[in-house]
């Protein structure tokens, strides 16, 4: 790990000696923050990426952009253009850290609490999360980039429509969003019945929101239902082409030749549209094993809900539990629907649509974070192929 520091006034100031960090993940910085104070006293704030030396995590060597505070000691010479950019994060910008803990601290103030420490987790082109301490509880100040804004009305949409799904807002201001700290862990690697859980809470949730999509069209909430969906995978294979593999050129030209009649196809199946997660695995869900609150609904869209299915049963030896549970579920709530069909019809065309979600990311984010997501698109195309 490579620090390039900058002050608060946005001059550079040179680069700390390289250092070491467990945590593989570039996205993970809380070991980077600690590394700086171990390793060289140094008090910064990870900004964003500079230079990978491999185009993907884990590992590597990796240089970020961090702004300092007060004396950092020893520094080398380096440089780092700071020219802005249209597609940057502000709080990867110098001062944006500082702007959002500010703005914490204020609307904490105005609920009778005061803020005593902040911690910086996670800093990328997706999210900035921090740990924030209090002189009661903790919170969690979470921000996150234009295109993922509409997380905090969907979040505010559950609380009123579906309470005790999701975490409510303590505060909101356009990216970022205060929310209480959630007892418990977050479940990666949950067993099947715990997954079939997870699928039961969403359930009623999909419910309720296929009867107010044009509500949640208004929140903000992007619209990938299958016309738009069949417009992004077109843009995505014409402009990425052949993912590499041999004869996957011809497959995918195959599955484009009959997307229209796959998707007339899905929806003559007979699920209504509803918000889709986007991003429902386990790890996406807090608390314990009977007990859940479901996050992260950056990712969240108007779609198909066996996209939630889909993610749900990845890593699964045997995922036919829950995709009998989720089946018996939409045909109870809509009599004459077919959800297997729509399933079976849907699982080629997820990996086309995760291709060009990806894709999405690498136009809304600037070059430099393009190492996190750049090898995510041809994996997908190949994925489809196969």
């Amino acid at each position: 790990m490579t620090l390039v520091l900058v002050d608060p006034a946005g001059t550079v100031l040179g680069a700390l000696p390289p250092y070491e960090v467990e945590v593989p993940w570039w996205q993970e910085v809380a070991d980077v923050v600690a590394g700086a104070r171990e390793h060289h006293g140094a008090d910064v704030t990870v900004l964003r990426l500079l230079f990978a030396d491999q185009p993907a995590p884990p590992g590597g060597k990796v240089t970020y952009l961090a702004e300092v505070t007060g004396d950092p000691g020893p520094v080398r010479p380096a440089a780092a253009a700071l020219v802005p950019h249209p597609r940057r994060a502000p709080y990867a910008e110098v001062g944006g850290p500082a702007a959002s803990l500010a703005w914490a601290a204020d609307e904490l103030a105005t609920r009778g609490r005061t803020l005593t420490a902040a911690a910086q987790q996670r800093t990328w082109n997706l999210s900035a999360i921090w740990r924030l301490e209090t002189d009661t509880t903790p919170v969690w100040l979470k921000q996150v980039p234009s295109f993922f804004a509409h997380e905090a009305a969907v979040l505010r949409w559950l609380g009123e429509h579906a309470p005790g799904t999701a975490p409510v807002p303590i505060a909101a201001d356009g990216g970022r969003v205060l929310l209480d700290d959630l007892p418990g862990t977050d479940r990666y690697g949950a067993p099947v019945d715990e997954r079939l859980t997870l699928l039961s809470r969403l359930h009623p949730v999909q419910l309720t929101a296929s009867g107010r999509i044009a509500e949640l069209l208004a929140l903000g909430v992007p619209d990938l239902r299958l016309p738009r969906l069949a417009e992004r995978i077109r843009a995505v294979v014409a402009r990425s082409g052949d993912p590499g593999t041999a004869g996957s050129g011809e497959r995918l030209a195959a599955l484009l030749t009959g997307l229209d009649e796959r998707l007339a196809a899905i929806a003559a199946c007979g699920l209504p549209d509803t918000l889709v997660h986007g991003d429902f695995h386990p790890g996406n869900a807090r608390g314990t094993a009977e007990r859940h609150s479901i996050i992260d609904w950056g990712d969240s869209v108007i779609g198909h809900p066996a996209i939630d299915l889909l993610r749900m049963c990845e890593r699964v030896a045997d995922p036919e539990p829950l995709r009998q549970a989720w089946g018996r579920r939409w045909r109870a709530a809509v009599p004459g629907c077919d959800p297997e069909r729509a399933v079976a019809l849907i699982e080629p065309v997820l990996a086309l649509r995760n291709a060009a979600v990806y894709a999405g990311f690498l136009d809304a984010i600037e070059p430099s974070e393009w190492p996190y997501h750049a090898d995510d698109v041809p994996f997908w195309l190949a994925q489809a192929a196969a």
